[in-house]
């Protein structure tokens, strides 16, 4: 299962007209992303949760699944009411399995094999990936005492640990009969991390691992450009300028991406630099930074370092923003 009917506010306007899942980290999408990382695991049946508005965006991207010889199914959460209440419109769905759970606006690194282990040949009823994080105040955070679970809290005042649940999970059926029991938050949804101190308060067992890979809930501009750095230097290896594009006088500074279709022309790109599809760049310094697709620029007399530039933005000369927005 992956969770997608999230809004995405935090990232308007870049979200204004895409869901949030759609936004390219490395130009891939992060929902592509978490497919990529279930079918590793031999995973060819995965249902993804949205909004009815995202239908469009989401099933016109990735269909059924028939280019990737797996099977999509579409499920629809049709208010905003969290995580645990997305998870509920899957339970017909799910029909007693088994499953693992990723949240489609988290980049994850980590292996979920070990999760799905837990879940096939260690008896529990949850298994949850955890990782250090440096503001506690900002997750789910799990309390730990002899190396057991014995408490979760979202988003707690009064932090009881820095290990934080980071989207990767994995449950039996028992998860939907603590689901329909808890009640909403203060925030007004219902919370994943309280269905699963519900599992706990029943004595299921809930175990968990803790990852020190890159892991990062994309959810802010600032988190998009550091899982955007994060995820080239940890592909560094990996060709990223596709054989379409076209340099003159360019200097590139690894580790970059740029997509298809590219033209560029006395520019220095790099480090740490995505360029979208179909972009036309030509006397620039870029660094850092996320370039979306269609983008032109020229002639600018000063570097470029640690914005996002909207999907088809010109920019010329001296007359840019510090921030460049989606029209």
């Amino acid at each position: 299962m992956i969770l997608c009917a999230g809004k995405g506010s935090r990232l308007y306007p870049f979200t204004n007209n895409r869901p949030k899942t759609l936004i390219p980290v490395t130009n891939t999408p992060l929902l592509q992303l978490s497919i990529m990382k279930l079918m590793e695991l031999g995973i060819d049946r995965i249902g993804i949760v949205i909004h009815p508005s995202q239908e469009a965006d989401i099933r016109g991207q990735f269909g059924e699944g028939e280019a990737w010889g797996i099977s999509i199914t579409y499920i629809y959460q049709h208010e905003p009411k969290g995580i645990a209440n997305a998870l509920k419109q899957a339970e017909d769905y799910l029909s007693g399995e088994a499953f693992l759970l990723l949240l489609g606006d988290n980049l994850i690194s980590a292996p979920l094999s070990d999760l799905k282990n837990d879940i096939e040949q260690g008896g529990v009823q949850a298994s949850l990936l955890l990782a250090e994080v440096e503001d506690p105040h900002d997750y789910g955070i799990a309390e730990i005492q002899d190396s057991r679970i014995v408490g979760l809290e979202e988003k707690p005042a009064h932090p009881k640990s820095n290990l934080a649940v980071i989207g990767g999970y994995a449950f039996t059926k028992e998860i939907f009969g603590a689901v329909n029991e808890i009640a909403p938050s203060k925030r007004g949804e219902y919370e994943i991390t309280d269905a699963i101190q519900r599992l706990i308060e029943q004595n299921y067992d809930v175990a968990y691992r803790v990852t020190d890979q890159l892991n990062i809930d994309v959810g802010t501009k600032e988190r998009w450009l550091q899982a955007n750095q994060k995820l080239l230097n940890a592909d560094a290896l990996k060709k990223r300028i596709h054989d379409s594009v076209r340099m003159e006088g360019c200097t590139i500074v690894e580790p970059v991406s740029i997509d298809k279709d590219c033209v560029l022309k006395d520019c220095r790109i790099g480090p740490y630099v995505s360029v979208g599809a179909g972009s036309r760049l030509e006397n620039c310094q870029i660094e850092n930074s996320i370039i979306l697709n269609g983008v032109h620029m020229k002639d600018l007399p000063f570097p470029i370092n640690n914005v996002i530039i909207g999907e088809h933005s010109i920019v010329a000369g001296g007359l840019m923003d510090k921030e460049v927005k989606e029209p």
